[in-house]
């Protein structure tokens, strides 16, 4: 019998699943909030719906027949979508609302790691006063970032010394609605991110990569919700060694071992500083756009992974071509702070050349494919160096032309990369 897989979730992320999932044995269904053409042409059906409604996701389900659900987003994980489908008898990968605060509550995740004695934590506190938050700023020998405790689409964090000053900071935080945040120290250093598939107390890991927050080239203006990232043609990137990310796994197994039956992905995204590997974060599912780095060098079937979660087997051992990937986002014009929707997109799967096309947020239109006002779509290449990958990326973008779009053309570049290479150099006296 074949199985019948269930995608919630319509962004460049969950393209990336439905593609890892194309040629599997399987039948594969989608849902979301929004229509992604790229998923509904690989779909057997395509249905839209509000993903954070459990009832209306595990009615598709059920109407589908469906045998292994695969949550994309965060939102619906917060939502207990992956507990109601378990109610329903459909196995989910993707962890129960419970788990899923290692991602959704930011004080809880602090607070997990202090009592389950999990390496690579920062100093940090939690407040509901806002008051109290202000005055710990002042008091505090050093700079602080300031964390909202939920869900802010990757853009809520406030770095001072870096986006703000302390002023700014604390200005920042009385003038913001959000009712509870986390002050912890400021790391510096180079981020890094190390995605792991969970299941039945085991897991495996994927390829490091590196996302560019920033909107802007040179990793300048307010932060998004990823413009762009590169893993290199071994599991490490180019600034780390070896050790550095056998520690971060490190940390990882530690997480998975603290938290009970998790399953889905964990997300580690980590700072290497002068001490090494510290956690930045943990995240409930798949990067956007590390998703995109990781499942198009992934050479095991995503379908054996879910169906060894779902059957109560280890997580298989995973093989990954030997081939360095750059991700880049192309954005409407003015995002994140005031995008401009309608832009007509111009490139599409057969022009991208050699790279792939994954869609996120667009418009469908019987004339073509439209911008939102947010990210619209990505371009992957692959290669056997970063800087070949990268050329192959930065084709796909001259045929998508700049019209309407912002985009940023520094990442994977080698004079980026070696500024990180430089840059942990540096913090380690070499």
């Amino acid at each position: 019998m074949r199985e019948h897989v269930l995608l919630i979730g319509g962004g460049g992320r969950e393209h990336a699943i439905a593609r890892a999932l194309a040629d599997s044995e399987a039948d594969l269904y989608a849902c979301a909030g929004n229509r992604n053409p790229g998923i509904a042409e690989i779909a057997t059906d395509f249905e839209t719906l509000e993903t954070t409604n459990p009832k209306a996701v595990v009615e598709y389900a059920e109407d589908v027949e469906a045998t292994i659900a695969v949550i994309g987003p965060e939102s619906p994980l917060e939502a207990g979508v992956a507990d109601e489908l378990e109610a329903a008898g459909i196995y989910a990968f993707g962890p129960k609302e419970a788990d899923a605060r290692i991602e959704t509550d930011k004080a809880f995740q602090r607070r997990f790691m202090r009592e389950n004695d999990i390496p690579g934590c920062p100093d940090f506190e939690t407040f509901d006063d806002m008051e109290a938050a202000c005055d710990y700023i002042d008091e505090y020998d050093g700079d602080l970032a300031i964390k909202p405790a939920g869900l802010t689409g990757g853009k809520g964090v406030k770095v001072i010394g870096d986006q703000v000053t302390a002023e700014e900071g604390k200005e920042y935080i009385q003038e913001s609605d959000y009712d509870r945040i986390v002050l912890e120290e400021r790391l510096i250093g180079e981020e890094f991110t190390i995605q792991a598939f969970v299941a039945n107390d085991t897991f495996e890991t994927s390829p490091a990569v590196q996302d560019h927050k920033r909107a802007y080239e040179g990793d300048e203006g307010p932060n998004t919700g990823g413009m762009g990232s590169y893993s290199d043609a071994t599991r490490e990137l180019p600034f780390m060694t070896e050790g550095d990310y056998e520690e971060a796994v490190s940390i990882i197994e530690a997480t998975v071992d603290a938290l009970e039956d998790y399953r889905g992905i964990l997300y580690g995204q980590f700072m290497l500083t002068s001490e090494g590997p510290k956690v930045v974060e943990f995240n409930a599912r798949f990067g956007d756009p590390e998703a995109m780095n990781t499942l198009p060098v992934l050479e095991t079937d995503f379908l054996e992974v879910l169906t060894a979660a779902r059957d109560g087997d280890a997580v298989p051992e995973l093989e990954f071509a030997e081939q360095a990937t750059v991700c880049k986002y192309a954005v409407p014009e003015g995002y994140p702070t005031d995008p401009e929707a309608g832009a007509k997109v111009q490139v599409d799967a057969d022009s991208a050349g050699d790279a792939l096309l994954y869609y996120a947020s667009v418009d469908e239109r019987d004339d073509g494919i439209y911008t939102t006002t947010s990210r619209a779509f990505a371009v992957v290449g692959l290669a056997d160096s970063i800087t070949e990958a990268e050329a192959i990326a930065e084709d796909a973008l001259a045929v998508a032309g700049e019209e309407g779009l912002d985009m940023r053309h520094d990442i994977g570049k080698p004079d980026l990369v070696q500024q990180r290479i430089d840059h942990v150099n540096e913090l380690r006296g070499e």
